[in-house]
């Protein structure tokens, strides 16, 4: 049974036809990458997935029930807790250590902070960028900051990680450190991955790519 499925989905903004019949499944463990041109609904179909961004009409089902039939507490609990999210820009908050970041999400869910930022040191250790763990984001490289990003979106054991062009802001090189090391953790923890990207490399990482344009999916939506 797959973690996260979407029906159908469509959504607009305004006169503009974000997703039109979109599908999408993925199972547990398993890396998607969702690969389309810009404003083609990638990022759309992201947010739908995640329960950021209500659709107009279709269903989000995640481990077995309707996302959007939940209560609003809800979805933002699993955004809290079983879904990670890796941005193109990390999204760090730049007043806390690379250590207080990743322990933030742990402290948020009531974690006292000695156990949190032991968690957050294993975490860091694991995305090799212990030696960072008390410097502020803007002291850190942009491929350092993407795996403290990465260390924070996985420290709740997330079921889904949510990635939208995490490599967007990186040179070539960067960029497959962070991939493999995004990858890597992910599998460890049997974590789905639904990867937004425009690059073919990027998109090679993955098990499965799907195509979005003009508001559709194409190619193999459904898990093997």
């Amino acid at each position: 049974m797959s973690v996260l499925s979407a029906r159908n989905l469509a959504k607009s903004f305004g006169p503009t036809q974000a997703l039109l019949g979109a599908e999408f499944e993925i199972d547990r463990g398993e890396v998607v990458a969702v690969m389309g041109p810009s404003g083609s609904g990638k990022s759309t179909l992201l947010h739908c997935l995640a329960g950021i961004v209500k659709p107009d009409a279709g269903t989000v089902t995640y481990a077995g029930a309707d996302l959007y039939a939940l209560p609003d507490e809800r979805r933002t609990s699993l955004r809290r807790t079983e879904f990670g999210f890796v941005f193109q820009f990390g999204q760090l908050v730049p007043e806390l250590t690379c250590l207080e970041n990743v322990a933030l999400p742990l402290r948020l869910g009531g974690t006292r902070r000695k156990r949190a930022e032991a968690l957050a040191h294993e975490a860091l250790a694991r995305l090799e960028v212990e030696g960072q763990r008390d410097k502020r984001p803007g002291e850190v490289s942009g491929g350092q900051g993407q795996r403290v990003a990465i260390a924070r979106a996985l420290i709740t054991g997330p079921k889904v990680v949510f990635a939208d062009e995490p490599t967007g802001a990186l040179d070539s090189l960067a960029g497959e450190r962070v991939m493999k090391a995004l990858v890597t953790a992910a599998k460890e923890l049997e974590a789905a991955v639904v990867l937004v990207t425009h690059e073919p490399r990027v998109a090679a990482y993955a098990d499965r790519e799907i195509v979005v344009r003009d508001g559709k999916t194409r190619g193999p939506v459904m898990a093997a």
